[in-house]
């Protein structure tokens, strides 16, 4: 092996631990009950009842679990699960079955690829936002940042202060102006400027209040006009440890301005990571991005096989 694959490799475990390491909560609230059911004891219907329940609890998500609960009942009946490990086995296979292939944003078509960042407050929209930045940044592309959470002086210099950082273009108009404006004026600069990528910021608002997501459809809208075709990502951020709440913002949203993607953020910080499977099965939008620390390399692009490999871990 050369000296660049060792490097290569070696970054890739260290990715890799780090998400094992960020899993740490979900492993111990989901695989290790899984343990603790089966380990030493027949596969019986009280210790399924009791696998279904820690499935449900898990954020899984029930047309997940009744789907994963038929085949275990199957596999178990006519033989071939007998244990704990083929149980995991089963489990991993019927995960990774439901997440499918990984499906990152890739930077495609016509100049700009126009990214609308929407979800609820305090998700860490923005931050994911800057990151995201950062990223195609270092993959030398050229981006610009748009204002449009006008209601918030502190959301205007947040993101300020990341395309400083990210070294990127920044639009903003006045506070209380109108998001629409702000997200029209974005795109007409950057398809002047020749920019590869835009990324909207938009206030955070609660997905069941009706005026905020019609003014969310008319920054779209904005959008649309400015650009025909865009945006081409709308990215739903949402908070991993608000569990089944975020499958309910994923679907209020999505009705709403039609969710292409989801960023889903602090999953080193819950027990809820199951979350994953139940939006990719209720709704199959696919998981664009994790968030599993801090850092601005915690911001991951969403591998289903290497999820569900660290989980297993």
């Amino acid at each position: 092996m050369g000296f660049f694959d060792r490097v290569k490799e070696s970054l890739s475990k260290a990715g890799f631990d780090r998400l094992k390491e960020g899993l740490t909560k979900t492993r111990q609230g989901f695989v290790d009950k899984v343990e603790t059911i089966f380990t030493g004891r027949k596969i019986d219907e009280v210790a399924l009842e009791e696998f279904e329940e820690t499935l449900i609890v898990s954020d899984i998500g029930t047309t997940a679990a009744t789907g994963i609960m038929i085949r275990l009942r199957e596999k178990a009946r006519i033989g071939d699960v007998t244990d704990v490990n083929s149980v995991k086995a089963l489990l991993k296979n019927e995960m990774t079955d439901i997440l499918g292939e990984s499906q990152p944003i890739l930077v495609h078509g016509t100049k700009p690829f126009v990214i609308l960042a929407i979800g609820v407050n305090g998700v860490g929209k923005t931050t994911t936002i800057g990151k995201l930045a950062s990223r195609f940044r270092s993959q030398g592309k050229s981006v610009l940042l748009a204002a449009g959470d006008t209601f918030r002086a502190a959301g205007i210099e947040q993101l300020e202060i990341w395309a400083k950082r990210a070294d990127t273009q920044f639009v903003q108009h006045q506070k209380d102006s109108d998001p629409a404006a702000v997200a029209f004026d974005a795109v007409k600069a950057a398809q002047s400027r020749g920019i590869d990528v835009v990324i909207i910021d938009t206030a955070g608002r609660l997905h069941t209040k009706s005026n905020l997501m019609e003014e969310l459809k008319k920054v779209k809208r904005s959008i649309e006009k400015a650009m025909p075709g865009a945006p081409q990502e709308v990215l739903l951020v949402v908070d991993a440890t608000t569990g089944q709440n975020a499958l309910s913002q994923a679907k209020l949203f999505n009705e709403a301005v039609g969710v292409t993607g989801i960023a889903l953020t602090k999953l080193d910080g819950t027990a809820k990571g199951g979350i994953v499977v139940a939006i990719r099965k209720s709704l199959g939008i696919p998981v664009r991005l994790i968030g599993v620390g801090e850092g601005i390399d915690d911001l991951r692009d969403f591998d289903p096989r290497e999820f569900v490999e660290a989980l297993f871990s």
